[in-house]
């Protein structure tokens, strides 16, 4: 007589070992196979060339792409960035949206903010869905009488506003991870050590003259109490990344308010080390103000093929981090990492659909934006 108890064990040992081999034991997780099937967006990076290799690679791996401009001076000039990420964006409408950036040139000038205005209006008139501030507000930028310029000065609020009425995202970067304030040795992950060996004019633990982290979190809290309905992302998870805890008294306090987790990744890998059934459940708790991104830049000096290699295996190690529970290592820590095996509708949200609701899905066909009324100024 047939012993169906047995074979029925077989079957379910089989079908575990299958989903183990595939990246995901959890039920209703996604699989490592189905990662270039399935639909993503990746809504922080930074493209300053013409060159297509970036969005070759997101094509081939089923990813859309947010090109942010940023007042960096290691990026070329704003008007360069602009002319790429128009070109680019009238090429690729499917594949990649823009948000654009305002230079902090002329601040103590009476006409400021009216320049600054003119200059968002031609960028919204040209496709940008949102507008980028960037951590040399608070760190870098003085006025004529040498005060550093902090992110709640009252004389952004005009701005600001203009942004709401238009209902497009603030970006906000603003301050650094809580490592930067901390010895090198002290540092938590590998990337935040060597970016302040080599930038040490933002290694605030050599500049105990500037603010401190907790005073940069202050800033940008004041400048979102006073402005409420402006719609906001935390860029790098709002410099929150140490402490789940804190970002999500951050994301309760403020309902318009979500964060993308662009180069904090191993921050949470870190914590998830420590406790990952916590980092889990933040990640289900919070599923609706988490988007997905990366931080990768494209200069015209990286090599296409080499710049897409990379790209792909950063896409794929998060993959991996977030849908399966396979360990393995990750270049910001030397210890092992196990990944959270999120729910599938969970990952779709951080992956897409969040992304979609937060921009208003730009990434559309020629033909569909043509169809699409124009946004008006939200009252």
């Amino acid at each position: 007589m047939t012993n169906y108890r047995i074979i029925g064990a077989l079957l379910a040992f089989g079908c575990v070992a299958f989903a183990s081999a595939l990246g995901s034991t959890r039920t209703g997780s996604f699989t490592m196979a189905e990662f270039a099937s399935v639909d993503k967006v990746d809504i922080h990076v930074h493209i300053n060339t013409s060159d297509t290799a970036l969005i070759d690679q997101a094509a081939a791996d089923h990813f859309r792409l947010l090109t942010i401009n940023v007042d960096y001076p290691d990026f070329p000039p704003l008007a360069e960035q602009r002319r790429v990420a128009h070109a680019l964006v009238a090429a690729h409408p499917d594949t990649l949206a823009y948000a654009a950036a305002f230079s902090m040139q002329g601040w103590d000038e009476p006409g400021w903010q009216q320049g600054v205005i003119r200059e968002l209006d031609s960028e919204f008139a040209h496709g940008a869905v949102g507008v980028k501030v960037w951590k040399n507000i608070g760190m870098v930028i003085r006025d004529a009488k040498g005060k550093l310029v902090m992110i709640d000065d009252p004389k952004f609020d005009a701005v600001f506003e203009f942004i709401r009425r238009r209902n497009k995202v603030l970006i906000g970067h603003l301050g650094e991870p809580r490592n930067c304030w901390l010895p090198i040795a002290d540092m938590t992950v590998n990337g935040d050590k060597e970016y302040f060996q080599e930038h040490p004019q933002y290694h605030m633990y050599l500049h105990p003259e500037m603010p401190t982290y907790e005073e940069q979190m202050a800033a940008r809290d004041r400048m979102l109490d006073r402005n409420p309905k402006i719609k906001f992302m935390g860029a790098h998870m709002a410099s929150l990344e140490w402490n789940v805890d804190r970002l999500a008294a951050f994301l309760d306090r403020y309902p318009n308010a979500v964060v993308d987790l662009a180069a904090r990744m191993g921050q949470l890998q870190y914590q998830s080390n420590q406790d990952k059934d916590k980092i889990r459940r933040f990640f289900i708790r919070y599923q609706d103000r988490l988007l997905y991104g990366t931080d990768t830049a494209q200069n015209s000096s990286d090599k296409g093929p080499a710049l897409r290699r990379e790209a792909h295996a950063n896409w794929l190690r998060d993959w991996r981090y977030l849908n399966t529970e396979q360990t393995f290592r990750v270049p910001e820590l030397d210890a092992p990492v196990h990944g959270l095996a999120l729910p599938r509708d969970v990952v779709r949200k951080i992956y897409a659909t969040n992304a979609e609701r937060w921009y208003g899905n730009p990434w559309q066909t020629v033909e569909s934006r043509a169809a699409t009324p124009s946004s008006k100024e939200s009252k």
